[in-house]
């Protein structure tokens, strides 16, 4: 229904359909975490954030080569750190509807408080902050008048 609204109100035509370089529904930049424990933090992500797995290839000694996870309308790629490409950290935002539930879920299944939710003068956003098992910095946020 959603493609059809979208030809509809003249969004899409179908040589953008037809010709697309990327996969429907995908961002034209995605952050890539290379981690160590990829199915580790597969299930983190669907705990906390309710991520869906989009695409997954295993590699044939257990690893995952790659994988895409959809955290609200945005994609994420990861894989299993290997010699050649070793574990990075990012510092990533999520705008999420209720930032108190997620940060305190996100406590609850391990990760290190940064810094607790707060809405600091001047910001619209009542934000915080939490580091995962690889290192990875999340910064979780909610308008505060939405």
């Amino acid at each position: 229904m959603l493609i059809f609204e979208l030809y509809a109100f003249g969004i899409l035509n179908h040589t953008v359909m037809s010709t697309s370089f990327k996969p429907l529904g995908y961002n034209s930049v995605s952050p890539y975490l290379i981690v160590d424990g990829t199915q580790k933090m597969i299930n983190l992500l669907k705990e906390i954030f309710q991520a869906t797995e989009l695409r997954r290839y295993d590699g044939p000694n257990g690893t995952i080569m790659h994988v895409e996870l959809r955290i609200d309308d945005s994609v994420i790629m990861m894989s299993d750190a290997t010699p050649a490409y070793p574990a990075n950290k990012f510092l990533l935002h999520v705008y999420v509807p209720d930032v108190h539930s997620i940060f305190n879920k996100a406590i609850e299944l391990g990760c290190e408080v940064i810094e607790r939710p707060v809405n600091k003068e001047g910001d619209p956003d009542t934000r915080g902050s939490f580091k995962d098992f690889s290192g990875n910095t999340w910064a979780v946020g909610t308008q505060k008048n939405s």
